[in-house]
């Protein structure tokens, strides 16, 4: 058993590393900020709406420099935002299908809960869908994960157990429920909101 756990804890540290890969920090001038995720090597940005709370935007990308951001869209009802940082050649995360996701299944989210970068914390999904038990009537698509998420988390990446994009992390429904808007969404916002550029080879 004691090898199984090793090469199990061994296995999500390597997910957690690749997905950090993509992992940015968001900064909204003196409000804070949160985390994003890389969804283009020509600098393209998903995050939460409401981290991008002023037009005041640094980025600081993987290998530790900083950029100024400019906001491409922005939605508040469905808690999106892309960003454009002037940089090429970075990496983009890979995606998956959140359309897929089974309760019981193993994800992680990453961000920078607390100041504490690249940090990672796992969980099981709950739930997959619109008018979940934690969320009713809402009206849109939700992942519903055991996990918490803290001040930093917001805008990162949810990842499934081979490090591929399922969701953006957004908020926390009571102590045990954290709640992600699901990679699908993320693609239709984008299709909406920028048309063919978002459609460009990732």
């Amino acid at each position: 058993m004691s090898a199984l756990l090793q090469r199990l804890n061994e296995e999500m540290g390597d997910v957690a590393d690749d997905a950090r890969r993509s992992l940015v920090q968001v900064r909204s001038g003196r409000q804070g900020g949160g985390a994003g995720a890389i969804w283009r090597p020509d600098g393209l940005v998903v995050t939460n709406a409401h981290v991008v709370r002023n037009r005041s935007l640094q980025i600081t990308l993987p290998d530790g420099s900083n950029l100024p951001a400019r906001i491409l869209a922005h939605d508040p009802a469905r808690d999106l935002a892309a960003l454009s940082v002037d940089a090429s050649g970075l990496p983009p995360i890979e995606l998956g299908d959140s359309r897929t996701l089974r309760p019981g299944q193993w994800v992680m989210a990453l961000g920078h809960p607390w100041g504490v970068s690249g940090a990672a914390t796992g969980g099981v999904v709950i739930g997959v869908g619109e008018n979940l038990p934690e969320i009713p009537q809402s009206g849109r698509e939700w992942i519903a994960v055991s996990l918490h998420l803290r001040p930093g988390h917001s805008g990162g990446p949810l990842v499934d157990d081979k490090g591929r994009l399922v969701g953006i992390n957004t908020m926390m429904m009571g102590l045990e429920v954290g709640m992600a808007v699901p990679v699908h969404e993320v693609k239709t916002f984008l299709e909406e909101e920028l048309g063919k550029e978002a459609k460009e080879s990732r």
